[in-house]
């Protein structure tokens, strides 16, 4: 992990939902977020000015804060042939030096006053399309491995832009936001990585979904002569 005078907040976004275009409908989509200045409140599921429009997939506790790395955004310049705005994948906070390869399930991280807790990777939903345009970017965001990390709230607080971040916790196992990414598409079949990301206080429906890909190796492994 760096330093914590290496990690810091670049940028706070938040944002309300609004209606856009999807086909011949309209949906509720809260993902167009715009950078905002000043201390920001950290409090419940959520940062002070900022609403999920769908709580059935977005929000609550274990996704209450969205956190995308400011490094990536070079790679998606040059994959989408256009300069983005900090906020262009939905995110709260666009950071420096916290990357998904070095981020564990349950690491804590002390951001201005407030404690977040590591829970899961983002599984992109058809919402990352309409913001971009792109009917592809859904499937683009999966293949790049570059998820974002989702956070709960473990201590409300207030945080703002410059804010330096600095891990006061570490997860109980040794998984990664990307290790975690791997094991579900199928990239990782490393039985310890199975077993830790398993114990680990992963959230949502990565579990299951990493188990029963467990399973799957474990019965192909059965099967062969």
């Amino acid at each position: 992990m760096h330093a914590a005078e290496e990690m810091r907040v670049l940028s706070v976004n938040v944002g309300t939902p609004r209606m856009a275009p999807y086909g011949n409908a309209t949906v509720t989509t809260s993902i167009w977020k715009s950078p905002v200045t000043g201390r920001v409140a950290v409090r419940g599921h959520n940062l002070e000015g900022d609403r999920q429009a769908d709580l059935t997939v977005h929000g609550g506790r274990n996704k209450a804060v969205y956190l995308y790395p400011a490094e990536h955004y070079e790679y998606w310049a040059n994959e989408l042939a256009e300069e983005l705005p900090f906020g262009a994948f939905g995110e709260n906070l666009t950071t420096l030096g916290l990357l998904e390869e070095r981020v564990r399930i349950g690491d804590r991280f002390r951001i201005g006053s407030s404690v977040l807790e590591v829970t899961q990777p983002r599984m992109p939903c058809f919402k990352l399309g309409i913001r971009f345009g792109r009917p592809d970017m859904v499937k683009r965001f999966w293949l790049a491995g570059r998820p974002g990390i989702y956070f709960s709230i473990a201590e409300e607080g207030e945080l703002g832009a410059g804010d330096g971040i600095e891990q006061v916790g570490e997860g109980p196992e040794a998984i990664t936001v990307a290790e975690v990414v791997r094991l579900f598409r199928g990239d990782e079949s490393d039985p310890e990585k199975f077993k830790s990301a398993l114990r680990s206080p992963l959230s949502g429906s990565w579990k299951q979904e990493i188990e029963d890909r467990r399973r799957g190796l474990a019965a192909a492994a059965q099967a062969k002569p």
